[in-house]
């Protein structure tokens, strides 16, 4: 998949009908931050799944997780590869109305920094050859994860995997443990019942 800004995510969306951020006018977001942000977004649209997105040169590099990630290093998760986001969908929870591209509830599952582990390469040149490793500084997930690309297209599909590491633990499943927001301490059944914290 291409890298092409916001152009593709902004194509999908009625901002009149919306309450996702439209982006700053050029790619968005600060590029020059030192810490890089993660977030990943638990989006019960048309089926439930997790948005994994890496601050990656001023937007928010995305896909979607079916299963959510894991935090046993033998579990391979798809995730499929969707268009960028800008930085401020980064803080977005709330309910994206029927009719709309995505519609359903969203909340921050989990969020925080993360570093790259690939050295010698910027997040840009790891996503273009298809291998990212990272390490995450989460509510809910710590240490490093890959994702592999094994597939292309419009939709690449790639897989997400634990590393062997401190945070790695075959017997915790936060995605099943953990379901509320790291922001408001709502699921994502609170949120689409529009119920307050």
């Amino acid at each position: 998949m291409a890298r092409r800004g916001l152009e593709d995510y902004r194509a999908k969306r009625n901002f009149e009908c919306t309450r996702e951020p439209a982006g700053a006018a050029g790619v968005g977001g600060d590029a020059c931050s030192e810490q890089l942000r993660f977030v990943i977004q638990k989006h019960a649209a048309s089926s439930l799944h997790y948005d994994l997105r890496l601050e990656v040169d001023g937007v928010l590099a995305s896909w979607a997780v079916p299963k959510g990630p894991s935090t046993d290093p033998r579990e391979k998760r798809l995730a499929i590869q969707v268009e960028d986001h800008p930085i401020e969908y980064g803080g977005f929870e709330g309910v994206i109305a029927r009719g709309n591209y995505g519609a359903g509830a969203v909340i921050i599952w989990d969020a925080g920094t993360y570093e790259s582990l690939s050295e010698g390469e910027t997040m840009a040149q790891s996503l273009e050859r298809g291998h990212v490793s990272v390490r995450l500084a989460g509510s809910k997930l710590r240490g490093g994860y890959t994702l592999q690309r094994t597939g292309g297209g419009e939709r690449p599909r790639w897989l997400l995997i634990k590393r062997r590491d401190a945070g790695a633990d075959a017997r915790r499943n936060p995605v099943a443990s953990q379901p509320e927001s790291v922001l408001s301490g709502l699921t994502v059944e609170d949120v689409a019942a529009e119920r307050k914290p």
